[in-house]
C-alpha cells in the first residue's frame, strides 16, 4: 500500500489470535503493563515535577496552561492518526494550518468578510487539498509520505504569499468561542477532548471504524473482504484535511490573530503524540485515548522540565526522543500481537 508505516502498519491492528490465547480470568501482568504503562508513565512525570517544584507545577495556573493550550494539538493528533489508521500518511496538515490560518487573517480582517463565510472558504480549502492528496495518491498511485510531504511544504509557501506578516484584529465571536474558560481551562481543550471522544467512538462501535483497522492490517485481505479500500484511503486524506482547518480555526481563536509562522512547530509533535499513543490502551493501534495521553504525556514534560530551569532546546530533544521511542515501542508491541 502507498505510504504503508513503517512502525506499525504492517500488524497495526490487534490480531484475534492473541486473545483468545489467553486464558480467561488470568491476571496478564505484561498486557496490563502495556496497555496502562503511559498513563502510569504520565501520573509519575507529574508526581516528580510536584515534589521537585511545588509551588509552580502545582499551580491551578500552569494546569490550565497545560490543558488549554496544546488543545491544537490534540485535534492535529486525531487528524494524524485517521490516515495513520489505513496506513497512509498526512505530512501536510501543519502547511495546510498555515494557509488556512493567514486565509482567516486575510478575509476576516483585510477584506472584512464575516467570519461564517471565511470559516467556509477555510473548510472548501482544506477539502479541496485533502481530495488532490487523496487523488494523487490512491488513484496515482503516488507514495503518500512524499505526496503530503510536498504538499505540505507547498502550503507552508503559500501562507507566507497570503501574508507575509502576522494579521491582528480576528473576530472576537472566534476569539470568544475559543478563549472562553469552563473550570478554568479554555474551550479549545474541550472541542479536542470532545473531537476524541467522536473518533474513539467511530473506531470502537461502527463498521467504518472496523474497515479502517482491517485496511491497515491487510489491504488486501481487506479488499477481498468486499471492503473498498480505496475509499477508506481517500476518505482517511481528506478527513485529515478537514480535521486541520478546524485546528486552523481553533488556533485563531485562541491567538485572536495569524502569523505565517504560528503553525510551523507542529509537523512532529502530532506524529510523536500518534506513535507514542499506539503504544498504549490499545497497544499497536493508533487509538485516539492512546494519543490523547501521549500529548500530555509528552506537554506536562516539555513544561515541567522548563520549570526547572531547561528551555528552548528541550522541546526540540523530547519531540524527537520520543517519536523515535515510540515507533522502536509500537514496532514491539505490533510484533507481540503477532507472536
Amino acid at each position: 500500500m502507498s505510504g504503508q508505516n513503517d512502525g506499525i502498519s504492517e500488524s497495526g491492528q490487534a490480531e484475534p489470535s492473541a486473545s483468545v490465547a489467553r486464558r480467561p480470568g488470568r491476571l496478564d501482568v505484561g498486557e496490563i503493563a502495556s496497555r496502562y504503562g503511559l498513563p502510569i508513565a504520565w501520573l509519575l512525570l507529574i508526581l516528580g515535577f510536584s515534589i521537585a517544584s511545588p509551588d509552580i507545577f502545582l499551580s491551578r495556573a500552569n494546569f490550565a496552561n497545560i490543558f488549554g493550550s496544546q488543545a491544537i494539538l490534540v485535534v492535529m493528533t486525531m487528524g494524524m492518526i485517521v490516515p495513520l489508521t489505513v496506513g497512509e500518511f498526512d505530512l501536510s496538515m501543519a502547511g495546510l494550518v498555515s494557509t488556512c490560518l493567514m486565509l482567516i487573517g486575510v478575509l476576516n480582517v483585510n477584506y472584512a468578510w464575516p467570519i461564517g463565510a471565511v470559516l467556509a472558504a477555510v473548510f472548501l480549502l482544506a477539502l479541496v487539498v485533502g481530495a488532490l492528496n487523496a487523488f494523487i495518491v490512491v488513484r496515482i498511485g503516488v507514495n503518500s509520505l512524499v505526496v503530503t510531504l510536498g504538499m505540505g511544504t507547498l502550503l507552508m509557501g503559500a501562507a507566507y504569499g497570503i501574508s507575509g506578516v502576522g494579521i491582528i484584529g480576528i473576530s472576537e465571536s472566534l476569539t470568544a468561542i475559543a478563549r472562553t474558560r469552563l473550570f478554568g481551562i479554555q474551550m479549545a481543550f474541550y472541542f479536542g477532548l470532545l473531537l476524541t471522544l467522536i473518533w474513539w467512538y467511530v473506531q470502537r462501535f461502527t463498521p467504518l471504524g472496523r474497515n479502517m483497522h482491517f485496511t491497515g492490517a491487510s489491504p488486501q485481505v481487506a479488499r477481498l473482504s468486499g471492503i473498498d479500500v480505496d475509499r477508506l484511503r481517500a476518505g482517511s486524506l481528506i478527513a485529515s484535511s478537514l480535521t486541520g482547518a478546524f485546528a486552523a480555526m481553533l488556533l485563531a481563536g485562541v491567538l485572536g490573530s495569524a502569523d505565517p509562522n504560528a503553525a510551523n512547530g507542529y509537523l512532529l509533535p502530532p506524529f510523536a503524540a500518534a506513535f507514542l499513543g499506539a503504544t498504549a490502551i490499545t497497544p499497536g493501534r493508533f487509538n485516539p485515548w492512546g494519543a490523547f495521553i501521549a500529548v500530555y504525556f509528552l506537554v506536562t514534560g516539555i513544561v515541567g522540565l522548563q520549570i526547572l530551569g531547561l528551555s528552548g532546546w528541550i522541546e526540540q530533544v523530547f519531540y524527537g526522543g520520543a517519536l523515535v521511542l515510540a515507533v522502536t515501542l509500537s514496532r514491539i508491541a505490533a510484533d507481540r500481537l503477532k507472536s
